[in-house]
């Protein structure tokens, strides 16, 4: 599956299928909470949630790949991602695009 963030894939001619889209809700373990809170007094990247960040984007393109698999698609074009909190500790991330498949 061909994923990308612009409007066409060069050479080709595409038919639109559809919106596809793919997202996970994570929340954060409590003691990840703990040792990344005395991170922010030294300053620095907070690693346990970049990883798990990392991992729920890809979660998230996973479920949207296999909704345009599920259409036919033969790649997504305009990939895009969002997060937003949707409870205290609790974050989704989505990943969604336009589902096309080549003429």
């Amino acid at each position: 599956m061909l994923l990308v963030n612009t409007d066409f894939i060069s050479g080709k001619t595409l038919e639109t299928l559809g919106l596809v889209k793919g997202s996970t809700i994570q929340s954060k373990n409590i003691g990840r909470d703990i040792t990344q809170s005395f991170r922010t007094i030294v300053g620095g990247e907070l690693k346990a949630y970049t990883d798990m960040m990392n991992k729920a984007r890809d979660q998230a393109t996973e479920r949207m790949v296999a909704e345009a698999e599920g259409l036919g698609a033969d790649a997504v074009i305009n990939v895009r991602f969002s997060s937003s909190a949707v409870m205290q500790g609790a974050a989704e991330v989505m990943a969604y695009g336009t589902a096309v498949k080549f003429v």
